[in-house]
């Protein structure tokens, strides 16, 4: 598997809570979409740890292209 699998058409709103880590799938084949769950284990990809400085919402990518993962860049607007 040397491409990640398109998990969402549009990117994941989450809240995220100030000091705590979040691991963002870049595989696309998390069924905790749009984290990971392990299912990254047959293939290259690895997941990409987000920690979050504030209390806020982000939005982490699901179209797994982005170039500032974990975060949406609007790829998925690019690429279908």
């Amino acid at each position: 598997m040397d491409k990640p699998v398109r998990a969402a058409e549009s990117p994941f709103a989450i809240d995220v809570e100030q000091g705590k880590s979040y691991f963002w799938c870049a595989c696309g084949k998390s069924a905790k979409q749009p984290f990971c769950d392990g299912s990254h284990k047959d293939t290259a990809f690895k997941p990409v740890k987000y920690e979050a400085s504030e209390t806020k919402t982000v939005y982490f990518c699901g179209c797994k292209v982005t170039q500032t993962a974990p975060l949406c860049d609007g790829s998925h607007k690019k690429t279908g």
